[in-house]
């Protein structure tokens, strides 16, 4: 130690260990927090070889085993619908519920890839149908996802659940955002709750007014859906008008849809229309209480609009001057309020269990 260090004050020196000691535990953190977002990168990409590398040579993680298995013949097999190759793995002994680094099942491959012969047999072998993959994705979603009615009925047969926690990704709402009625229509003869409320994404009548599915809108109307139950205060009309349906517009009506219910920014339906659409003048024309003509009743509901315009001046000018003032910048909404953020939580997760085992 030399006389300028000596001649310094204690707690300066041992300050200086402290920083040492901090800056190596940041350099550290930092490191294992590149590893973890490289991983989840690779699994994103679908490079699950590469993560799973990656686990094995900094985690300690070893490949092959356990449920942090890379990908295996067996899900090839499932995936790629090759029944044949699927019995001969299953009778040499390989595991049906073999999982990959995102805990990714045969099962989940063979429903997103519609191959319910695959699913089946997988079945009957023992795999667990409520398998569910690090993003709370179960065989049942990916079955809806792909639109495969005959996977989600030999899923529901085996015991799928059809009803999870609020948090997880829900199939009901999978199926009605792509528009696949034959997946809902069997969720709800077997007893899906129609109004099922998912907090980012509303009720299955909302998801399907916002992403314009005519038939599923159909369906779940006439299945005891609530045309006043949509995402907090805004209502599935309040979707149907922002995207200027006019086909669902009508079917919300017809069912009593209230087009004065306002949502969290006190705008009603025809607020949020847009300014002078068809839309905005059939909601306009419903709110003013216009009656249709004997003449009108074969006509449709654009032209009965247009017609009731030229009889009604005070609707047509009253109506446009009232609403014309229309707030853009209000109208942020994308399709990204529909579509689940599956990958984000899991990075804040990852992170925080890191932090916490460095500070252990």
């Amino acid at each position: 130690m030399t006389v300028v260090e000596e001649n310094r004050p204690f707690a300066q020196q041992l300050s200086n260990v402290y920083f040492t000691i901090l800056s190596l535990f940041c350099f550290k953190l930092f490191v294992k927090i590149s590893l973890a977002i490289l991983s989840h990168f690779y699994i994103v990409k679908g490079n699950r070889k590469e993560a799973a590398r990656i686990a094995a040579e900094f985690y300690g993680i070893p490949q092959g085993q356990g449920s942090w298995a890379d990908r295996s013949p067996l899900h090839e097999a499932a995936s790629q619908g090759r029944l044949l190759s699927l019995k001969t793995l299953i009778a040499q002994g390989y595991n049906v519920d073999a999982l990959t680094i995102d805990q990714v099942t045969p099962l989940h491959e063979a429903c997103l890839g519609d191959h319910v012969g695959c699913a089946r047999i997988l079945l009957e072998a023992g795999a667990n149908v409520n398998a569910t993959t690090i993003d709370g994705i179960t065989p049942l979603f990916n079955a809806c996802s792909r639109g495969s009615a005959s996977c989600v009925q030999v899923l529901l047969e085996y015991g799928a659940k059809i009803k999870w926690e609020t948090c997880l990704p829900s199939p009901t709402h999978e199926a009605a955002s792509r528009g696949h009625s034959d997946c809902l229509e069997l969720l709800i003869s077997w007893g899906i709750e129609v109004d099922q409320d998912v907090p980012h994404l509303g009720t299955p009548l909302y998801v399907a007014c916002f992403s314009q599915q005519k038939q599923c809108v159909h369906k779940l109307l006439h299945s005891g859906a609530n045309v006043q139950k949509g995402k907090f205060l805004e209502t599935p009309l309040h979707a149907a008008a922002r995207l200027s349906n006019t086909e669902i517009i009508n079917m919300l009506l017809e069912f009593g849809a209230d087009i004065n219910a306002k949502n969290t920014e006190f705008e009603r339906p025809v607020d949020v229309a847009v300014s002078s659409s068809l839309v905005e003048k059939i909601l306009l024309l419903h709110e003013g209480g216009a009656k249709r003509t004997p003449a009108d009743q074969g006509k449709g509901a654009s032209q009965a609009t247009t017609d009731s315009e030229f009889k009604n001046p005070l609707l047509r000018f009253g109506g446009e001057k009232k609403h014309a003032a229309r707030r853009e910048d209000k109208r942020e909404t994308t399709d990204r309020e529909v579509c689940v953020n599956r990958h984000g939580w899991l990075v804040g997760f990852n992170l925080c269990t890191l932090v916490i085992d460095l500070l252990i």
